[in-house]
């Protein structure tokens, strides 16, 4: 029985969004971003696995642009997939490739300071027992960190901030604040920001001292549940098993989920391995790598971003031998992050479809939720989610 893997690269878009006028980062449109193209641009891609699968190809349909070092004749089958949910985000983008885009406009806070109404910031003090808290505005979470780590140490105020997307981030010393309240604060806040329809509520712990501050990998996201069944509920209902590798449990709120692997992208990596030898037939394995994103997009760092792409790459080639001839394997993205743009938020962008397993051929444009159709075609379940099968 044929088993379907689907490796979301976080936020590796291909530019070319029709809509990218609509979207900003400050004051400047999204319009022209291209994490892909810019990033070869910038500091040279060697992805040789991933050109081959369609990559250049893909940059070219999405955006007409001609990324240097890429364009090897494809093997695979490869498209550009636009994404039609109102927001540049992680749940849109993996809620649509899921085959169920956002019914709703997500609540964002404005870029001012500070950034949250007082009825918030008095409920965040009084869960977590303090006095004010630190931050209140738009941020880099690395920044931030940095900015507010020692008044942190000092105050014991949590460290919360947001971005333009629909988030609340709330960072805290994993020692001091203590790692398990923190998580508890974010879990107690969520019910109050899913009411509001902002999409997340993320937990960012940290370590060491001032001028020597590092995020763990005890990040937690507390997201709103989809309002309908993913691929994720079909598959399971059908009695197949569903892997859940890196955020896709949180972001799907662990509905249709069976297994759950975390980590970082090193880690990530070592369980998609061991799935591939070891998930049952007729499963879905449904994973997300997120360093592109959290690293080096919005830290706006292209050679970091590229060698990790490198990396990534090297793995694929690792992981395409251990498939079984009938499993279906797609590589996409939720979102764009083009670490050579302006501001340190996500960018409005198409987004790669690689696909291994089936013939070699151009899919053209597709919808993200032509993911969640094919994977459903694929294995043979039951779908009465949006989009069209790309088989």
């Amino acid at each position: 029985m044929p088993r379907a893997f689907v490796i979301v690269v976080d936020s590796v878009g291909i530019g070319g969004a029709p809509d990218a006028d609509h979207f900003f980062n400050g004051d400047v449109p999204d319009t022209g971003a291209n994490t892909v193209g810019h990033i070869a641009q910038a500091a040279g891609l060697d992805v040789p696995v991933l050109d081959a699968l369609g990559l250049g190809a893909a940059v070219k349909l999405a955006s007409g642009f001609d990324a240097p070092g890429l364009g090897a004749v494809p093997t695979g089958a490869w498209g550009a997939a636009t994404e039609i949910s109102r927001g540049k985000d992680t749940p849109s983008g993996h809620w649509e490739l899921a085959g169920m885009p956002v019914p709703w406009d997500w609540h964002t806070f404005p870029d001012a300071s500070p950034a949250f109404p007082e009825a918030l910031t008095a409920e965040i003090c009084a869960k977590a027992g303090t006095d004010g808290i630190l931050g209140n505005r738009h941020a880099s979470g690395t920044a931030v960190i940095e900015d507010e780590g020692a008044a942190h140490l000092q105050s014991g105020w949590p460290i919360c901030y947001t971005s333009a997307d629909s988030v609340l981030q709330i960072a805290a010393h994993e020692e001091s604040f203590g790692l398990d309240r923190l998580l508890q604060l974010c879990k107690d806040l969520a019910p109050t920001l899913h009411a509001m329809k902002v999409g997340r509520v993320i937990a960012r712990p940290f370590t060491g001292a001032p001028g020597q501050f590092s995020r763990t990998a005890n990040r937690k996201d507390f997201a709103i549940a989809p309002p309908a069944p993913t691929i994720c509920d079909y598959v399971h209902e059908a009695g197949r098993k569903v892997y859940a590798v890196g955020k896709i449990g949180d972001i799907f709120s662990m509905r249709g989920i069976d297994d759950l692997r975390k980590g970082r992208d090193a880690a990530l990596m070592a369980h998609i391995h061991d799935l591939a030898g070891e998930a049952e037939d007729g499963a879905l394995v449904f994973a997300n790598l997120v360093e592109f994103d959290s690293e080096y997009g919005h830290r706006r760092d292209p050679q970091g971003y590229a060698d990790h792409l490198a990396w990534f790459d090297q793995q694929l080639a690792a992981l395409l031998p251990k498939l079984h001839p009938d499993d279906l394997l797609i590589v996409t993205a939720d979102h764009g992050n083009d670490p050579t743009w302006t501001g340190t938020d996500h960018t409005r962008e198409r987004v790669p479809v690689l696909v291994h397993g089936i013939e070699q051929k151009a899919l053209g444009q597709l919808a993200f939720v032509d993911v969640a159709a094919s994977v459903a075609q694929h294995l043979k379940v039951p779908y009465q989610g949006e989009g069209a099968s790309f088989l």
